[in-house]
């Protein structure tokens, strides 16, 4: 990570500290990400949840998640057959122009598999979410997901901040 790199981003974690307010970088995917989180885990457990509101400005379509504290990062979706609420992992959700897609506890949500160790209430989780727009060109988005028990109380906003880069291309690491 070069200097200058490691100054801009010492100056966006600062003004997303102090707002409250999730950053994005200049050339970041075209989507907001708003009260994020990720679910606390024990040791022994192998898999947890990321949860998210994504709202895209233009019409994307989530297509894939990575985190260094899991081996595998999923989109998942719950619902409803019959009598047996089932969970099962989907290639991609879409996230239409302008529309809050809601990841959450029972409906669409991050999957963190084979966990690298417990995640531990009060820290945070680095995630990227990867998306595709009308073209195929994909851009990534990253958050730092405060980890959880139970899902935050509405109105109190936890410290995301987004990072995402405009082009399949990855800098720094």
């Amino acid at each position: 990570m070069s200097l200058h790199n490691k100054i801009f981003s010492a100056a966006v974690l600062a003004v997303a500290l102090t707002t409250g307010v999730a950053m994005a970088h200049p050339d970041a995917a075209h989507v907001q990400a708003e009260g994020a989180w990720a679910r606390a885990s024990v040791p022994g457990q192998q898999a947890t949840g990321g949860f998210v509101r994504l709202t895209a400005q233009e019409p994307l379509e989530l297509v894939g998640v990575e985190t260094p504290v899991a081996a595998v990062g999923e989109i998942h979706e719950m619902k409803m057959e019959g009598d047996v609420m089932r969970m099962r992992a989907i290639d991609s959700l879409p996230l239409p122009e302008g529309q809050t897609v809601e990841l959450k506890p029972g409906g669409y949500h991050l999957m963190f598999q084979q966990l690298k160790a417990p995640l531990q209430e009060g820290t945070q989780v680095t995630v990227t979410l990867i998306f595709k727009d009308s073209k195929g060109e994909a851009s990534r988005l990253h958050l730092e997901l405060p980890v959880h028990r139970m899902a935050p109380k509405a109105g109190s906003h936890g410290h995301s901040m987004q990072h995402g880069h405009g082009s399949a291309h990855h800098h720094g690491q």
